[in-house]
This record gives structure tokens, sequence and C-alpha cells, in this order.
């Protein structure tokens, strides 16, 4: 429906993702007029679960005829008030109750301008949770360098759903980034399970560079965050981690559990050896506490 040719077709792409799905679910968003009726069945033909109708605010009454088809076809349904801040949270609340009367199981904060703060964000969910029988959902966008705070906040608001994208790839500037968002959630004290080192690899793997405009971050800034590591000693265990062997994004990790501040060499050795020798590392620090090791 547009002049740019697809290199392949919708029920195409979509059987493609179902062979590879694993445990993973599959599904794609869908805008009413964009997409039709057919293109619902034809995508749950191909095996999909679940669809996204997304609307902007003033136009949720005309996502009503999506939601009920796709769900009558075994489909859950989410719904994004796409543009959310164009209207107040009671306002949003008010105009997601048919949506979800109508089968939408999950209703989804859309900060589409990615100009929201953390703050406005934690009110939308707070009125949505309080006043929906569904999940709450946030779609952030980077554009002020947010998404990820956003997110955060959104969470901890209330809602069990929040959408990113690896390194951040998306419209404008970017999306909430999944890696570092992993992290994050873990420090939160949000467990997923998931494990960020593993995700990073991925991006770098199959997403590659970044463009300029999005402005996240990589992998080793990433575990800078994650283990409170300071840039400063990256030479440091780079070079041990290089001479004995392991992978210096584990020597981080590990190292910073026992020194943030200034860890020595002598330390880094040593927590270098325990890793190359497999299993957990445990440093017994002795009685008098020297100085070279932190």
């Amino acid at each position: 429906r547009t002049a740019t040719p697809a290199r392949c077709s919708d029920e195409e792409t979509a059987a493609v993702a179902v062979a590879a799905r694993g445990s993973a679910r599959v599904g794609a968003f869908f805008i009413p007029g964009v997409g039709c009726a057919d293109d619902l069945r034809r995508f749950r033909d191909a095996g999909a679960d679940f669809v996204r109708i997304g609307t902007d605010v003033s136009r949720s009454e005309s996502a009503w005829e999506f939601i009920e088809l796709p769900a009558s076809l075994g489909f859950e349904v989410f719904y994004n008030f796409m543009k959310s801040y164009a209207a107040q949270p009671f306002d949003l609340l008010q105009r997601a109750l048919p949506i979800v009367e109508r089968g939408a199981s999950t209703v989804t904060v859309v900060d589409s301008a990615g100009g929201m703060l953390p703050n406005q964000v934690s009110a939308y969910i707070e009125v949505l949770a309080a006043g929906l029988d569904a999940r709450i959902g946030f779609h952030g966008h980077n554009n002020l360098l947010l998404a990820n705070a956003n997110s955060l906040a959104a969470v901890q608001a209330g809602a069990s759903i929040i959408d990113a994208t690896l390194l951040g790839m998306g419209r404008g500037g970017g999306n909430a980034q999944t890696e570092t968002m992993l992290v994050i959630l873990e420090k939160a004290g949000y467990g997923t399970g998931i494990n960020p080192l593993q995700v990073a690899k991925i991006a770098e793997r199959f997403v590659g560079a970044k463009p300029a405009r999005l402005k996240g971050a990589n992998e080793l800034e990433m575990i800078y965050g994650f283990a409170l590591f300071h840039s400063g000693f990256t030479e440091r265990v780079q070079d041990v981690a290089a001479a004995y062997g392991v992978p210096y994004q584990e020597l981080i990790l590990e190292v910073s559990r026992y020194a943030k501040e200034n860890p020595s060499r002598a330390l880094i050795e040593e927590v270098a050896v325990q890793l190359r020798r497999g299993g957990p590392v445990e440093i017994h620090f002795p009685k008098f506490f020297h100085k070279n090791w932190n």
C-alpha cells in the first residue's frame, strides 16, 4: 500500500517469524485504515499470537471493531493510545474503558514524540492501572534521552509491559534500549531472568552499528553502569583479561563486587585467575586490609 516495494509479503514475513519463534510469541502492530480486516485474518492463519491495535487518542472509537474482530479470531489483543499526551490521564481512562470491554487485554500509553517526563508517565500509568481491569503498558521514544527512565517510571507506577528495542533502534530518536533496560530493571529490583550481556551480544551481531541519531549505550558503557565501574580502569581490566584469557565483561562485573572505587591490578588478576578456573569467584581479603587490594 506504499510506493516502496517490500522485500517480501506480510504473509512471508509472518511465516518466517512463526517458524523461528521458539518459545516466543509473534505479533504485529495494526493501524485501522492502513491495515484491513483481511490482513488480520491472514495474519492469524499464518500462526501469529497477538496483535496491537493503535490509533491516535482522538480516534480511539475507530479501533473498536478492530479489537472485536481479532479477539474473535483467537488473537490476544493489545491497544496503543498513540500520542497519549494529547489527552489528560482521566480522559484517556474514559476512552480506554470501552476498549477493554471489547476484548483488549492490555492498554498501552505511548509517548510518540519522546517528550514526556517520568513524573508525567507515572501519572498516566497510575490512573489507568487504578481504573482498568487490564494490564498497562508503556511505549517510549528517546528524543530527550528519557525512554529508559520513562520506562522504569512506568513499571514503578504499575505497568507490566514496556517496549524496548535492540540498540534502541526505532523511529525518530529511537526507543528504550533493551540491553540497558534489562540492567535498569535488575538494579531497580525487577528481575527478568534475561541476561543483558547476552542480549547485548545479539544486538552487536545482528543489528550492528547504530545510526548516529540513536544515542544509546554500547555494551561496554552498559556494563559500566551495571557494575558501577569507572571507565578509567578499562585499560587495566582489558590488559588482565587478555593476559589470562577471560572475557573482560565478566571480569568487570566480578571485580566490581569487591572494589568499585579503585580496583588494584592485584585484585583484578586474582579475580581473573578464578574466572579462568571456572566456578564462583570468592575473594577473601586478609585480616590486615591492604590498600593495594582496593
